[in-house]
């Protein structure tokens, strides 16, 4: 197994201390994120995503697995957060040091 790319390892990391800039910090200007049917485009969006899903929720992210999927690296996420919990697969792809698109299954 490949080790899990620093951007997503930083964006975990940043989850995980409720740091909504470094979180930020670790995607594209650009980024898509797209959450069972929402949709999300560039940095606010995803801090909009951020407050009402992620870290305004006080998410924190556990990772149970990962593996490469062609360009993409698919991560198995345990989150924990102040209203639903779960486990989720999620596709990240990675340009250079940012996060460019992230997927995240039902």
């Amino acid at each position: 197994m490949t080790e899990l790319a620093a951007p997503i390892q930083r964006m975990i990391e940043a989850t995980n201390r409720g740091d909504s800039p470094g979180f930020l910090a670790t995607f594209a200007d650009n980024v898509y994120l797209k959450v069972w049917s929402r949709e999300f485009h560039g940095l606010l969006g995803v801090a909009r995503w951020n407050q009402s899903d992620l870290i305004g929720k006080d998410a924190r992210l556990e990772v149970l697995s990962h593996r490469d999927e062609g360009t993409d690296q698919v991560v198995t996420l345990k989150v924990t957060r102040s209203s639903i919990n779960g486990i989720r697969n999620v596709v990240f792809t990675v340009a250079g040091d940012k996060i460019s698109r992230v997927i995240i299954d039902s």
